[in-house]
């Protein structure tokens, strides 16, 4: 009984939580949660399956967080792309397979802004050329790195990956929950000053106005696949 005491007494002493606060409104109070007398501890972000989770729902840090996985992927493989012996086509493709997925991870959930993919490209544009050895000091066009190694520009990836998402709900039924999860509206809730948080269906719809393509193409799988299909 004492050992099982210790552990529930440890459990709750490392117990956190994160508030999701859904407006943009400051100055709300502050709630304290409790869990009997222990106080739990607050957070403004977590680590939850891979992914930073922030309270006023960004995506900053997870930014952040899957570049800095990207270079500790990348550094572990740096005998295999830095490697003179290995043709820059091999090296591509040891990049798309081992060290790119780690970026992508979770992307196609992401409200994505363009300084976020601002930051992307710069960290991946550095690794290339350092793959191709050289720096952005030789003055060589970002195009001319990716021909050489046949890598897609991370920011068409990152389209790809939500239109994939997409058309996986898409074709779901609209009892389905995460069709539910769409339709959810907040009440109380409000947008305050200044310029308003972007959205997932809004960078959705940009993306769909990009390449000219619709709602209803999702419905039929092969015809959607192809129509986002990135090479690279």
């Amino acid at each position: 009984m004492r050992r099982d005491a210790a552990l529930i007494g440890d459990w709750r002493t490392k117990t956190e939580y994160v508030e999701c606060k859904f407006s943009d409104v400051t100055g709300e109070a502050d709630v304290e949660v409790r869990l009997d007398s222990q106080v739990i501890l607050k957070r403004e972000s977590f680590k939850y399956l891979g992914s930073i989770i922030q309270g006023d729902g960004e995506i900053n840090r997870d930014v952040t967080h899957r570049i800095g996985v990207e270079w500790m992927k990348w550094r572990l493989a740096f005998g295999v792309l830095c490697d003179k012996n290995v043709s820059q086509k091999l090296k591509g493709k040891f990049y798309k397979v081992v060290v790119r997925p780690t970026m992508l991870y979770g992307v196609e959930c992401w409200p994505v802004k363009n300084s976020h993919i601002q930051k992307i490209k710069v960290a991946e544009m550095r690794m290339l050329r350092w793959m191709c050895g050289h720096t952005r000091l030789d003055k060589i066009r970002n195009e001319d790195i990716r021909e050489r190694v046949s890598v897609a520009p991370v920011d068409d990836k990152m389209r790809e990956a939500r239109f994939r998402w997409f058309g996986h709900v898409r074709r779901r039924s609209l009892d389905a929950p995460v069709r539910r999860c769409e339709r959810l509206t907040l009440a109380g809730t409000r947008r305050g000053r200044g310029r308003p948080k972007k959205y997932w269906g809004e960078v959705i719809r940009q993306d769909m106005a990009r390449l000219q393509i619709s709602e209803d193409m999702a419905l039929d799988r092969n015809m959607w696949r192809s129509n986002i299909r990135v090479v690279g």
